[in-house]
């Protein structure tokens, strides 16, 4: 069974994102992201200072078995992205909530985080 933190906001996408202190995004792929693909192997991270719509593309995931895009859940400018995960993308596999966050945002407009799923709708997504 897949680990769903409730302190996370979910897409459809199997992206997280938690909310800081100071309004910006922390968003990385879940727990059953990381197990579906399985090793992963490569990270292609957005570029700081580009800005993003919320759902679309900002990079891509790739493991020994399949390669799959990165989707924000969130619009607004890039502000981070994680050089760890960069130089050692299997940390993903081994703490995908944790030191293994992909970027974070400065969310154009808060109100996206009112399209994404809550723990609960999104471990009910997962186990369908």
């Amino acid at each position: 069974m897949s680990n769903v933190p409730n302190d996370l906001k979910y897409s459809e996408d199997h992206e997280w994102v938690r909310v800081e202190a100071d309004g910006t995004a922390t968003v990385g792929i879940t727990d059953h992201a990381q197990k579906t693909l399985g090793d992963i192997v490569f990270v292609e991270m957005p570029e700081v200072g580009k800005k993003f719509e919320a759902g679309e593309p900002i990079g891509v995931v790739e493991s020994v078995k399949a390669a799959s895009d990165i989707f924000t859940p969130v619009g607004g400018a890039i502000i981070a992205f994680n050089e760890d995960v960069s130089e050692s993308p299997e940390m993903v596999n081994d703490d995908p909530y944790g030191d293994a966050w992909i970027y974070k945002i400065k969310m154009s407009n808060k109100a996206d985080l009112d399209k994404l799923l809550s723990p609960d709708a999104y471990a009910k997504l997962i186990a369908e």
